[in-house]
């Protein structure tokens, strides 16, 4: 059996969830299908830390072209090589393929269709015009939650249900969950002028899906009656990130909302264990995999109530409404001053990580795209 997988993502230098996602895949593709032979192609050069392991039923591809790569050079491939399989990782597709191969393609979320606000104008068409090749084109399609598969079938009603197989992501138990020594926290913390556990934490990009206005706006106000608390925003700024970097400039507290930029995923797991809690008040996720990266650091979870992370975090998580600053307001001061709410959700956050893991989300993974 011969799969092609497009990997061109894991030539970015931006590291994010979808990269992840396919990192860890093929991680454990090659031995969970030694029998396969897996071909990796991409534009150019892997992102080192992106980069895929070296197995015998792994050969890489670099295909260079300037222009509309998945839909020319990529596609020429398809028709010259004819695999029986492909798996794309992202959602889109090529929109002529050989008959003969049969697709998979991974749907990750539909943000921009419930909440088109928050992208550039200039981005939507291309977004459109890739969900809706990969939904036209493939054979099977993957929904990373129960919310994503709900999703495709409200916007595509045509779908059928038996098209789509949920399979939930998974997160890196060994890495998150190692504890840290104390000086080890305090020697990344002292960069980012943190005190232990006397910070909130978010990570992810800095993009307005992510509601980050609406958390500064409420920091603010939490931050009168509790003065020496702090906001940790780690990650890059993305598409339109110009109001969240002006409402943090205009916060009377400016000083105590760190942005950290890009940071390694040492810095990271450091990050996680030394806060007092995560929070993450999306206004819509696929999935949500800081979550789970939290719920093994040993971190409470503060998150919104909707989409897919009400099924991830499910009784583990202390939630919020999203569009509301006066409730995530008082959240923010009930799960920093109630040490006692904060350690039932680390017990919950333990026990609802055994739903979760990168063996099971490829072994199904790989059942699913092989399965006749």
């Amino acid at each position: 059996m011969r799969i092609a997988v497009q990997v061109s993502d894991l030539d970015h230098e931006r590291i994010d969830g979808t990269r992840v996602y396919l990192k860890e895949l093929l991680k454990r593709f090659g031995s969970l299908s030694p029998g396969t032979k897996f071909a990796l192609y991409h534009k150019g050069v892997f992102n080192p830390v992106l980069a895929p392991p070296e197995m015998p039923n792994y050969v890489e591809r670099s295909l260079p072209f300037p222009y509309a790569w998945m839909q020319t050079r990529f596609a020429l491939e398809m028709f010259l090589q004819k695999p029986e399989k492909l798996f794309l990782p992202i959602q889109a597709a090529p929109i002529i393929m050989p008959r003969a191969t049969e697709v998979t393609a991974t749907i990750h979320d539909l943000a921009f269709k419930r909440y088109p606000e928050t992208f550039p104008k200039s981005h939507l068409w291309k977004l459109n015009f890739m969900l809706d090749a990969a939904v036209k084109h493939a054979n099977k399609l993957i929904a990373v939650s129960e919310s994503t598969k709900y999703d495709l079938l409200e916007f595509f009603p045509y779908l059928s249900p038996d098209k789509i197989r949920v399979i939930h992501h998974g997160f890196d138990a060994a890495f998150f969950s190692e504890k840290l020594l104390q000086e080890s926290i305090r020697s990344v913390l002292s960069r980012y002028r943190l005190p232990i556990a006397n910070y909130i934490l978010y990570v992810g990009a800095l993009q307005p899906r992510k509601n980050l206005v609406r958390l500064i706006e409420a920091f603010d106000m939490a931050k009168k009656s509790i003065p020496e608390m702090k906001l940790v925003l780690a990650g890059e700024p993305a598409w339109l990130s110009e109001s969240i970097l002006a409402t943090r400039e205009n916060s009377p507290y400016k000083d105590d909302i760190i942005l950290t930029g890009r940071v390694s995923f040492d810095d990271l797991r450091a990050l996680y264990q030394g806060a007092r809690f995560f929070t993450f008040p999306s206004l819509y996720e696929g999935f949500g995999l800081p979550i789970l990266e939290a719920f093994a650091s040993s971190v409470p979870v503060l998150t919104a109530g909707n989409s897919s992370l009400t099924e991830v975090a499910g009784k583990a998580a202390l939630y919020c409404h999203a569009e509301s600053i006066p409730d995530i307001t008082e959240k923010l001061e009930r799960l920093w001053d109630d040490a006692g709410l904060r350690e039932d959700l680390i017990v919950r956050g333990a026990e609802q990580l055994k739903k979760f893991s990168w063996e099971r989300c490829a072994q199904e993974t790989i059942d699913f795209i092989l399965q006749p």
